[in-house]
């Protein structure tokens, strides 16, 4: 039995039938290196045998009896694999951008909570323009992300595939036998072991037992939070608005080596700074091109993993979070990079990322649940500033090729969920020499989506012009565009301090 952490459990607390929390992404493989195109069955029994390289495959989530405690996982005992596969034969319209439609399409949905939380469509029939586009197929995949989270989601997905273009022999698959269930009194046992060391906990959990009450007292937290403060100083921008249930997911891919080749021009800078500066580019002209307003800088939230090298857990999120500004209301790009780069790592509110279950290990499931659903009753995103205009992860791939049976993997994209007041996030993950650029929007909110993969490649040409002509800078001068961002270690200690007070009051 393994209990969900905070931040997992979040995941199922903020999902909503317009908010699916889980991660995307939709391969796309030249089938001509085969002698025969890849069937539906011939996959199932491929992807049978390779169950156990990741056990929560075959794991549920069961809940703690009266919700003292997060969900935990458990081994399914009537896993069949046929609930979590489905078969799409493209027809006619079968290029890349009717897959694009047909995977916004299946991405929005939930995912059911009543079996493992992965679902994989697989796509027959795909047209990739190459000389034989017999036995080109596509796999669209749904990992919750209360399992994963973006750099374990490419760990799972390189597991699954192979490495070499010679197709290994499907062998049957390995014995499995389910761990019986937890009864209610072990899992309430361990829920009392882990009250035990978080003492802060009990008192909050016996405050919080009847909804009514916890409903209650988060309205009054929630209306004491110093919200108008100046630490929620991310700008207004068209992209924190609610969504709707609707999704679109669109990518660009440029090479990896310009990117490199920038990194190379301006020095002391990171290549996730390079990516960083790319997004605040194609944001910025997309913004112009809109008209919308540009006067305050974006401000972006940026995942770091923080998994030990040492002991590597193919699931779950081991990640804290970095909130940088994009310096967006510098009008040189390559200069603009140099920023983001002294923003993330010299200034010194960046010196530690920001766990992300700082303020979520205060609170209980039940209250944590509440909250989230209050987030949206309340329209707390519609009503104040938000902590954070859009979250762009970079995510590093495998530089060589990757197959299935035989089958290149030529092709990625990615998708990230949305969440209300957040209708645009940026994911790039590079994979073979190419790094792609993939924006999952919500097109009720962000309109035009297609602009944002037209103005890549501009952006992309106008940083490394940039950079050609862009001379040394002094430290001092990159500082200043960050001095606002130090108010958000106090903004954090402040909620803290009212999660407490409230606690303490009960």
């Amino acid at each position: 039995m393994r209990q969900l952490s905070e931040l997992d459990a979040s995941f199922l607390y903020l999902e909503s039938d317009t908010a699916p929390m889980h991660i995307g992404g939709i391969y796309l493989f030249d089938g001509s290196g085969r002698d025969e195109p890849l069937s539906y069955g011939t996959f199932i029994h491929y992807l049978e045998s390779r169950l156990h390289v990741v056990p929560f495959f075959r794991q549920r989530l069961r809940d703690i009896p009266f919700h003292l405690g997060h969900p935990h996982w458990i081994d399914d005992p009537d896993f069949s694999i046929e609930r979590h596969l489905a078969y799409v034969s493209m027809g006619r319209r079968n290029d890349c951008d009717s897959l694009m439609a047909l995977a916004s399409r299946i991405l929005q949905e939930p995912l059911k909570r009543d079996r493992p939380l992965w679902h994989i469509t697989f796509v027959d029939g795909l047209n990739l323009g190459n000389d034989d586009d017999n036995g080109n197929f596509a796999l669209i995949v749904r990992l919750h992300h209360s399992a994963i989270d973006a750099f374990s989601g490419e760990e799972i997905m390189g597991k699954l595939l192979e490495y070499t273009p010679e197709p290994h022999p499907i062998r049957p698959p390995q014995p499995w036998h389910p761990q019986p269930a937890p009864s209610d009194r072990r899992a309430l046992m361990q829920v009392g072991a882990n009250l035990a060391r978080k003492p802060l906990q009990i008192a909050s959990v016996t405050a919080s037992a009847m909804e009514a009450t916890a409903r209650g007292m988060i309205r009054r937290q929630l209306h004491r939070l110093p919200i108008s403060l100046p630490f929620f100083s991310a700008p207004y921008s068209p992209f924190n608005r609610q969504i709707t249930a609707n999704r679109r997911i669109l990518g660009k891919s440029v090479p990896l080596s310009r990117l490199k080749g920038i990194k190379a021009s301006l020095g002391d800078v990171t290549l996730n700074d390079v990516v960083l500066g790319l997004s605040a580019e194609v944001l910025r002209r997309y913004m112009a091109e809109h008209g919308m307003d540009q006067s305050r800088s974006l401000v972006a939230m940026t995942p770091v993993s923080v998994r030990s090298r040492s002991l590597r857990r193919p699931t779950g999120n081991q990640m804290s979070a970095m909130l940088l500004d994009l310096a967006t209301l510098e009008p040189n790009p390559a200069r603009r990079i140099r920023r983001i780069h002294w923003n993330a790592v010299a200034s010194e509110p960046y010196q530690e990322a920001i766990a992300a279950d700082r303020l979520t290990e205060l609170v209980p499931s039940t209250m944590l649940a509440l909250s989230a659903r209050l987030y949206s009753e309340l329209q707390l995103a519609q009503r104040y500033q938000p902590l954070f205009n859009v979250p762009i992860t970079n995510v590093p791939g495998p530089q060589e090729p990757l197959y299935l049976q035989g089958a290149r993997l030529v092709r990625q994209y990615n998708a990230a969920p949305l969440f209300d007041s957040m209708g645009l996030v940026v994911v790039a993950v590079s994979y073979e020499g190419q790094l792609t650029l993939n924006f999952t929007i919500c097109p009720d909110v962000v309109p035009d989506g297609e602009q944002l993969t037209g103005l890549v490649d501009e952006s992309l040409d106008a940083i490394e012009s940039a950079a050609m002509n862009l001379p040394a800078e002094s430290e001092p001068e990159l500082m200043e565009s960050s001095q606002d961002s130090s108010l958000l270690d106090d903004a954090l200690t402040a909620i803290e301090g009212v999660l407490r007070k409230g606690i303490r009051k009960r």
